[in-house]
């Protein structure tokens, strides 16, 4: 049924919204009046052959899907709202050879085998090598003295990061930035990327990865690739599926940590008391709130495998679900005033890593890293950065995303 504060034919996928905003009011509408709201939608909207979806606002309903894949598949629809107006759903079904959108059992062992990355220990091997190249970034930006921080600091540690992690040569990480980009921004007219380019991208990453798991097997290295594809037990990546892997790790290690962090300085400027605590005190606490602030990724889908109930709603066997993870962030059952930037929250059981089950983030710990390295940096060398003008948004429908943010890195910037 229709939702009284919501003018007839809004819809939560929108780009147009997120370039100006996260709709959040009316999220928190729907999580008052209507917790599970049938968004309705022209037929055949961005590929998908159906009237519309479900739009789950509550941190706890959000969970519950996040956790029963048997119910809420990832497959079917994929994990991924709305792509654009003009995809196929041909083009659609390819994107299911992606560990993000797989389910149980071929998801579970995939990232059985990933997951050897992403041990503590493989994480903490990167802190200082990141510790020092947090410290150049900033080093660079401050002797620029003003520009865009996204691109002068917020991307640059993510993308090193990921290198340094599978073993990409440094010198290429701005192939990966360009790839990501592209695949990620297809949604945004400024950037004049068509989804051909997009497409186009994607095959090169995937052949780029590719070849280095050809290159791993052929002579194995003391790296993540060697590990992944190259050892001679049985139960590695294949070619192909390393190559896949690279680019889920790609675009979502790249384009959700760069916009925590580009929203998180942000949020500390628009927010001064809570710049001069980190400074003063550097909370350990700090990285969740800048995530759950944040919330880079708005939005991921499930489709329903049969009929089931969910927050007094009727889910028919088909039906898309919408987790909007921004809503489930700012659920007042949940978070005591979430419309508070308090950096010292705790606890903060956010869902900006996902909502649980299989498909939690499995670099969660390696964002939680580099936001906490990146934000001491800027803190230590850079402790009046200062807001030059508001942040210019990303036009997507399922990510939080800033193109722009005009800071000066010094007084007299």
């Amino acid at each position: 049924m229709p939702c009284p504060a919501l003018p007839e034919g809004f819809d939560f996928t929108d780009p147009d919204v997120y370039q100006q905003r996260v709709p959040l009011p009316e999220l928190a509408e729907l999580r008052r009046t209507a917790p599970v709201w049938w968004n309705p939608q022209p037929h055949n909207t961005a590929g998908f052959q159906d009237d519309g979806y479900w739009v789950v606002t509550r941190h706890a309903d959000v969970k519950a899907v996040s956790t029963n894949p048997e119910v809420f598949s990832s497959y079917t629809n994929t994990a991924i709202i709305r792509f654009n107006d003009r995809i196929s759903r041909d083009q659609i079904d390819v994107q299911r050879f992606i560990m993000l959108n797989m389910d149980p059992p071929e998801h579970t062992r995939l990232r059985q085998i990933v997951q050897r990355g992403f041990t503590p220990r493989a994480i903490r091997a990167l802190e200082q090598a990141l510790r020092a190249r947090a410290q150049r970034i900033v080093d660079g930006a401050a002797a620029a003295g003003r520009g865009n921080f996204v691109t002068d600091v917020a991307c640059e540690l993510p993308l090193q990061a990921i290198a340094e992690l599978i073993g990409v040569p440094q010198e290429d990480r701005l192939k990966l930035f360009d790839w990501s980009n592209k695949m990620a921004a297809y949604d945004d007219p400024e950037l004049a990327i068509t989804e051909e380019i997009g497409a186009e991208s994607a095959m090169e990453l995937i052949s780029y990865a590719m070849n280095m798991a050809a290159a791993r097997k052929e002579c194995p290295a003391a790296d993540i690739v060697s590990k992944l594809v190259a050892a001679s037990d049985e139960g590695n990546l294949t070619s192909d599926e390393f190559g896949f892997f690279v680019l889920v790790l790609t675009v979502a290690g790249n384009e959700t940590t760069r916009n925590a962090i580009t929203h998180g300085m942000h949020a500390f400027l628009t927010h001064p008391e809570q710049w001069e605590l980190f400074k003063a005190e550097r909370p350990a606490t700090t990285s969740d709130e800048i995530v759950r602030w944040a919330t880079p990724i708005v939005s991921f889908q499930r489709t329903a495998t049969r009929d089931t109930e969910l927050g007094g709603a009727h889910i028919k066997a088909g039906d898309r679900v919408g987790m909007f993870y921004s809503s489930a962030n700012n659920d007042p059952e949940v978070f005591t005033t979430p419309e508070v930037f308090d950096i010292t929250r705790d606890p903060n059981p956010h869902l900006g890593y996902g909502g649980g089950g299989p498909h939690y983030c499995l670099g969660a710990n390696l964002a939680k890293m580099e936001i906490d390295l990146m934000f001491n940096a800027i803190a230590d060398t850079v402790p009046d950065i200062h807001l030059l003008g508001d942040p210019r948004r990303l036009r997507s429908a399922w990510i939080n995303g800033v193109k722009e943010l005009q800071v000066g890195y010094g007084t007299g910037a």
